[in-house]
């Protein structure tokens, strides 16, 4: 029952991640060039986190995102069965939010889909990985201590919104396989001559390889601490 409460929980936040942050974009727009619209949607991303993070947080430690549940996968900070659970929840979750918001704006919105970088694959990758890999980073941070707990869910929000300030220009900033996915499936099988649905394994495997460098990282950082305060 405790882990289907888990499921439910990311099933909700990502439900609330895709519905209300895709849908800021959709609505204001996220052009580099429209300063208003695209800080709006940055800050659409990172206060929907901050919301989450407050209200299920201590239920399921709102992941909402299938980059952060592998770091903590690699991490050993959760099991395998869990692991898939929130998967499967995070990607039912993004799918219901972008068919909520498909009902109300249509494809012709754009869902909150992310694109190639000038149509380049690999550097469209390079760019997720990197933007991944910062957010992921400070999750794993903010969240390695307890007495950080107060301030996690506004640590993590400002880093979403951080990155989504810089990688909107170029991706669209996914840094979210499951995020990607809902919005992209809806466009693939609706919107005419959309390559949403056929290039979003870009802004699957780069998220979730962001998220697995980042856990590496980390634990390579906070072992090399560890063993310097017992050497102290």
């Amino acid at each position: 029952m405790n882990s289907l409460r888990k499921y439910v929980a990311e099933f909700i936040g990502t439900f609330v991640l895709v519905f209300f942050a895709c849908g800021t974009a959709c609505v204001v727009g996220c052009s580099s060039q429209l300063g208003t619209g695209y800080l709006l949607t940055a800050l659409a991303f990172g206060l929907v986190i901050v919301a989450m993070a407050y209200s299920i947080g201590n239920i399921s430690g709102c992941h909402i995102n299938p980059a952060v549940s592998i770091a903590m996968l690699v991490s050993r900070k959760m099991s395998i069965i869990d692991f898939v659970g929130y998967i499967i929840a995070q990607f039912a979750g993004a799918i219901a939010g972008a068919a909520a918001l498909f009902g109300i704006l249509g494809v012709e919105s754009g869902l909150g889909a992310n694109a190639l970088y000038q149509e380049d694959i690999v550097l469209s990758i390079i760019i997720e990985v990197i933007l991944t890999f910062v957010f992921v980073l400070a999750i794993l941070g903010v969240t390695s201590k307890p007495e950080y707990s107060s301030v996690a869910g506004v640590v993590i929000g400002l880093t979403l919104t951080l990155v989504h300030i810089l990688g909107i220009a170029f991706t669209g900033t996914s840094v979210n396989p499951a995020r990607s996915f809902g919005p992209a499936l809806f466009l693939g099988l609706f919107a005419e001559n959309s390559t949403a649905l056929a290039d979003v394994w870009v802004f699957i495997v780069a998220p979730l390889a962001g998220g697995i460098l980042a856990a590496l990282v980390y634990m390579f950082l906070a072992g090399g601490k560890k063993k310097v305060e017992s050497a102290e």
